[in-house]
């Protein structure tokens, strides 16, 4: 994989979700057309539709993850195990470096209007979503298939 990282940083950059940056930047490693990729993950920008709770980048992080390391037997509680471990593994990483994987806690704000902000030059200075978007993107180059 090329670095996912700074693609996904791209992506954010140029005006796309925190969600569809971070899963976007592997799409094409999945077979996943990126507009298929872009609607998928539309829902989940600004945690989840502006309100603030799991942050889109890990919420696209667990996507990927499925679709990486992912099981598909439906009754074996061991793989489901596993799988569940290395999301919740994930998580305590992406929390050990900002504190939570909740929006409204890496951004410091609760809910808010449905009305996205707008991206502007300014936007992007005070804005951290583009440090969440690469980290989320970096611990999913390290993970290799089960």
């Amino acid at each position: 994989m090329e670095d996912k990282a700074k693609k996904a940083e791209e992506l954010f950059l140029s005006g796309y979700n925190c969600a569809q940056s971070v899963f976007c930047a592997f799409c094409e490693d999945f077979g996943i057309d990126f507009e298929t990729g872009l609607k998928m993950t539309s829902s989940m920008g600004g945690g989840m539709g502006r309100l603030r709770e799991v942050c889109g980048a890990v919420s696209s992080m667990f996507l990927i993850i499925g679709l990486k390391c992912g099981y598909v037997g439906n009754n074996n509680d061991e793989l489901k195990a596993k799988h569940y471990k290395l999301i919740q593994d994930l998580a305590d990483e992406f929390k050990n470096e900002f504190d939570s994987i909740l929006c409204k806690d890496l951004l410091g704000e609760d809910r808010g209007s449905y009305i996205p902000d707008k991206r502007t030059k300014e936007y992007y200075e005070v804005r951290p979503c583009a440090n969440f978007i690469k980290f989320a993107a970096s611990l999913i180059e390290k993970q290799n298939p089960n």
